[in-house]
């Protein structure tokens, strides 16, 4: 390693022209050895774990096979994050409940102006019924009464 990193440190030694330019200082920074804040660093919550070696992220021997994911292995839910997906979840029901319940109503009172509608056309249908059914009755009666004048006529 530390053969590396001296030839890396000897590789990456700018020439007179290059050390001007800020770029050959950056490339000296990244290629030089591990500084200690790199060696110190803690990793994140949510990220790989620091045990993990490089073999087992680049799907080396070390990888679980099988998986269909690119994680090692599978992390169960956090309880609070289930009750809270409960909680959504009822809530989403209730308001979804609530909402049927409001569009039956309106369904019902609907249903119940056009059966108010319907009977009133109904009673007006009839009352015409009953008028044009005795209007025809007294017609006939008419034309009964003027054959039979006719008729006694033509005697």
């Amino acid at each position: 390693m530390q053969e590396q990193a001296t030839s890396s440190i000897a590789a990456s030694i700018p020439s007179s022209s290059e050390r001007s330019s800020s770029s050959a200082l950056q490339i000296e920074v990244k290629e030089g050895v591990e500084s200690d804040d790199e060696i110190r660093k803690v990793p994140e919550l949510g990220g790989e774990a620091a045990g993990v070696s490089a073999s087992c992220r680049d799907g080396g021997p070390d990888r679980v096979q099988g998986s269909g994911e690119g994680s090692t292995r599978k992390r169960g839910r956090n309880p609070a994050d289930k009750e809270n997906k409960r909680l959504k979840r009822l809530l989403r029901n209730r308001v979804s409940a609530q909402q049927a319940r409001e569009r039956k109503k309106a369904y019902l009172s609907e249903l119940e102006v056009r059966v108010k509608d319907l009977e009133k056309k109904n009673s007006e249908l009839e009352e015409r019924l009953s008028t044009l059914l005795n209007e025809n009755q007294m017609l006939r009666h008419i034309l009964k009464n003027t054959t039979a004048g006719m008729q006694e006529g033509r005697k």
